[in-house]
């Protein structure tokens, strides 16, 4: 409830509501009321949040869901980046739809839709939880914010002249390190984290992950030619190694590749010795049309050569 009563010569507005009290001193009372208005409905809307900001709910997010994930250091590196363009003290019911419109706007001057999306992804899991599971909010500011269309796959293929540009080039121990986990990707289709982080048995041939992207604990068998190159010790991070790649690409004059192309040039490359479910048993895939449509790189030249 509002009171507005006469200060001196001056007009003082006092708000309580769901336990917070506010005040005001204004020179008229017509802004006394107008501030009095204002500040119930922002009082109002803290009535499910609490006050909570967008610090407390990216760290009790954290600990409650992304923990349960194989990857929680990427989720937190985006949320830290979403914090610095909101303010970790932001309040929740101040992001508005109308300020994550800005935030895609402003990701999308420096990275192109699909990260936008998958960042979304996250954050407007983040906001649906804090709103239907914890009732911090009434409602998710992402709801009718429009975000940019799932772009095309990549088509890139590593070609064996710059395959061997890198496989041949000078090193230190982490960037050798690199290079023989690129060596690796090439021949198991494996992704950079999965090298580093995985343990290969060989005695049964089979690489062994404790968790995967989608899944926990899973097997993988290893095709002949990668045996070859394995077991071998990491000391290089996941972080540093792809920083550490990327470098090297730049110093080797190789533009438009990365080490996670790696995975579409094996599994290409694997199609043509084994059949479709073996194909896919050593890539991970569960849906088949997902490995036809994004990582199977083929053309329809090179089909046409060989059969």
């Amino acid at each position: 409830m509002a009171y507005i009563r006469k200060y001196r010569d001056k007009w003082r507005a006092e708000v309580e509501k769901h336990g917070h009290r506010a005040s005001f001193v204004a020179e008229t009372k017509r802004e006394a009321q107008a501030w009095a208005l204002k500040k119930e409905a922002e009082l109002e809307a803290l009535k499910g949040s609490g006050g909570k900001t967008l610090g407390d709910a990216v760290s009790h997010y954290l600990k409650t869901v992304s923990v349960t994930k194989s990857r929680p250091e990427w989720e937190e590196r985006r949320f830290d980046e979403f914090m610095r363009h909101f303010g970790e003290d932001c309040r929740l019911v101040d992001i508005t739809s109308e300020r994550i419109g800005q935030w895609r706007d402003k990701r999308l001057e420096t990275v192109v839709g699909n990260t936008v999306l998958r960042e979304a992804n996250l954050f407007r899991n983040l906001f649906t939880v804090a709103a239907d599971e914890w009732r911090w909010i009434d409602r998710n500011p992402f709801k009718g914010v429009r975000l940019p269309e799932q772009g095309q796959a990549r088509h890139q293929l590593w070609r064996w002249q710059l395959i061997k540009r890198v496989l041949r080039a000078p090193r230190d121990k982490k960037t050798a390190e690199v290079i023989r986990a690129f060596h690796i990707a090439l021949h198991t289709g494996r992704r950079l984290s999965e090298i580093l982080e995985g343990e290969y048995d060989p005695r049964r041939k089979v690489w062994m992950l404790e968790k995967t992207k989608t899944t926990g604990r899973i097997e993988f068998p290893v095709p002949r030619r990668a045996q070859r190159l394995l077991p071998v010790k990491f000391t290089v991070g996941a972080n540093e190694a792809s920083a550490l790649f990327s470098r090297l690409t730049r110093q080797l004059l190789i533009e438009g590749l990365t080490f996670h192309d790696t995975r579409a040039t094996a599994i290409t490359l694997l199609s043509r010795r084994v059949d479709v479910m073996t194909l896919a048993r050593i890539s991970g895939h569960r849906d088949i049309n997902i490995l036809q449509n994004t990582y199977y790189r083929e053309t329809a030249e090179q089909i046409a050569a060989r059969v």
